[in-house]
């Protein structure tokens, strides 16, 4: 498999778990605070950045990685569940 092929693969990848926690989301399956949907944004958005940046899609890249920096927040500032 070539380098382009993997990235895009990851990108793809990426994009369809942003849409699946938003789906996840909107239909009240998983709440905005949950560990799995915050989850899901850092995986996501992790891809998308590795994607957007071999692409030098610049603005994208800053986009994820700020998408990456709320999703984290969020985990770390939730209540503790037991």
């Amino acid at each position: 498999m070539t380098p382009n092929f993997l990235m895009d693969a990851g990108g793809w990848i990426g994009a369809l778990l942003l849409v699946v926690a938003y789906w996840l989301v909107s239909w009240g399956r998983v709440t905005g605070r949950s560990g799995s949907y915050q989850s899901l944004n850092i995986i996501g958005s992790f891809l998308l950045f590795v994607n957007t940046a071999w692409h030098h899609a610049w603005p994208s890249s800053a986009v994820n990685l700020i998408w990456i920096g709320i999703a984290l927040s969020s985990l770390i500032r939730r209540p503790k569940t037991t």
